[in-house]
């Protein structure tokens, strides 16, 4: 089967069907000219569009996509290497969505569990240095 871009294959979708704009526009909760614009190529349909888009045509977002893309089968498309960031960003959030913390920590503020998600990773000698250091930075006036 011949590649086509996106517009044209929702189109094609849409008629296959015998959809209007009028009722998908209403499906996707968007308005007319919204989706009108997604089969023009003015505008690209965002992930939930899509997915809802593939439910109704009862095919995966993925068929939907690779009927629409060319994919070089040639160059690797891996995924880049996690960043600290992102590592402690997914630990942060496993640790404070476990049932256990989460009813422990529900009346801190963000700032007050990053604070201890971060103290906790840290050595005892280290938190001893910190709460000398707190201690030092609460006597400050302000």
């Amino acid at each position: 089967m011949k590649s086509k871009l996106l517009p044209q294959k929702l189109k094609e979708l849409r008629k296959a069907h015998n959809y209007t704009q009028d009722y998908l526009a209403e499906v996707l909760g968007v308005v007319r000219q919204t989706y009108s614009h997604y089969e023009t190529g003015k505008r690209t349909p965002d992930a939930e569009a899509l997915y809802k888009l593939a439910g109704l045509y009862n095919i995966s977002i993925d068929d939907l996509l690779h009927l629409t893309v060319n994919v070089d089968r040639d160059i690797s498309y891996d995924a880049p290497a996690p960043t600290q960031a992102s590592i402690d960003l997914a630990e942060f959030l496993e640790f404070f969505n476990d049932p256990a913390n989460k009813k422990k920590y529900m009346f801190h503020t963000n700032l007050e569990k990053e604070l201890l998600f971060y103290f906790d990773k840290i050595s005892e000698q280290d938190k001893k240095e910190m709460i000398e250091f707190v201690k030092i930075k609460a006597r400050k006036p302000l």
